[in-house]
């Protein structure tokens, strides 16, 4: 029997690390992801404005699992109809069972100029980019515009490392930091306390906050936005734009984030677990894409298959076990903005110092979850200093 996860993010790595503790010991694991190390991907956008983050935030995959192998390669093709899977190298790999756990890409919708000239924030690799184009901008000694499209979590992440980084550069004066986002307010999906707090924590920064205001086009120094009630069309300039405005599927499923129910099967024998699908829980809820979500969805994935690996290994001829079903009941959320943070906890948001070491604790509790006590040392110690 072989189990096959595709994707080491936070889904791929949970799923694997429960399916190594409860998989039966005939069982093979195997893991593939296109890269050597597991990247903490909330806190990728630190990198934009303390670079030595990168040490805690990336750990190597070899380090996490004890009986799963690691397989280094891209994979280029999933067919759920014949459970095999073909990597960039040609190789093909077959499974019994799979979780689909790729993530998602950054989706610029086929807005003219969108792609060639945003900037997304998706490795480390995007953050050092964006880092460094500002810096420049920065050091120029112009007044010049930062935007960023999309008022989501990332996105006022993003807005609030520009905007810190401008004002340790003694720039604040100079550099302006715009957010555009088409829906009615920022942080769109989450409660409406939340969503004060965190417009109130991104004007304390100086950040202009543009609601109802869709992106439309893009020119290397010219946003062309639409606002949604009033049907007014504005030219934005720009010296720095980046985009987090969405997200779309991973290239080996076309672009496309399939459905999947509380139970998390695409197949009858391939599983898809965290931002590469669209999870309807148990309530009947669309669920957030999160890494939250990611996480809490790989636990119930790892349970589901391995009641059906174990089915299987019995050769029991009676019906197929009964699956467990997520229901994804979130204890909360929470963003930083630049040196400060919001966090809600319950009906409760809190701001100020307690938000900030809850930021701190939830990336190095997950890190120490998955053993990896070093990093999560020193991404406190980051994050305090943040």
């Amino acid at each position: 029997m072989h189990v096959v996860v595709l994707g080491a993010g936070y889904a791929g790595v949970t799923l694997t690390r429960k399916l190594e503790a409860s998989l039966p010991a005939a069982a093979d694991l195997t893991i593939v992801d296109d890269s050597e190390s597991h990247l903490v991907q909330h806190e990728v956008h630190r990198v934009i404005r303390r670079p030595s983050i990168t040490d805690a935030i990336e750990v190597p995959l070899e380090s996490l699992f004890d009986r799963a192998e690691v397989v280094t390669a891209r994979v280029e093709d999933v067919d759920t109809d014949t459970n095999r899977v073909v990597l960039d190298s040609g190789e093909t790999v077959e499974y019994d069972y799979a979780g689909l756990c790729l993530g998602a890409e950054t989706a610029f919708y086929d807005l003219p100029g969108v792609e060639a000239h945003g900037l997304p924030l998706k490795s480390v690799d995007d953050a050092e980019t964006i880092r460094q184009q500002a810096l420049n901008v920065i050091d120029s000694g112009e007044e010049a515009r930062f935007v960023v499209g999309g008022a989501g979590l990332s996105g006022v992440q993003v807005a609030g490392e520009l905007a810190t980084l401008a004002d340790e550069a003694g720039a604040t004066d100079r550099i302006e930091v715009v957010v555009l986002e088409q829906l009615e307010s920022v942080a769109p999906a989450f409660p409406e306390a939340f969503q004060s707090a965190v417009a109130d924590e991104l004007s304390r920064r100086g950040i202009e906050v543009r609601t109802e205001t869709a992106v439309s086009e893009a020119t290397e120094s010219t946003i062309e936005t639409r606002h949604e009630s009033t049907g007014t069309e504005r030219s934005v300039d720009y010296d720095l734009f980046v985009w987090t405005g969405g997200i779309g599927g991973s290239p080996v499923m076309a672009g496309d984030r399939p459905i999947v129910r509380a139970d998390l099967r695409l197949t009858e024998s391939t599983f898809g677990v965290g931002d590469s699908v669209r999870i309807v829980d148990a309530d009947g809820e669309a669920v957030p894409a999160s890494a939250s979500a990611a996480i809490r969805s790989a636990r119930v994935a790892a349970e589901n298959i391995t009641r059906l690996v174990a089915w299987e290994s019995t050769d029991d001829t009676g019906f197929e076990p009964q699956l467990s079903k997520f229901r994804f009941d979130a204890p909360g959320w929470i963003v930083s903005v630049g040196d400060g943070a919001v966090a809600q906890v319950g009906p409760k948001v809190v701001t100020g110092k307690a938000a900030k070491a809850l930021k701190a604790s939830v990336g190095a509790g997950y890190l120490s979850s998955v053993r990896a006590i070093r990093q999560a040392t020193e991404l406190v110690g980051e994050e305090l200093n943040a």
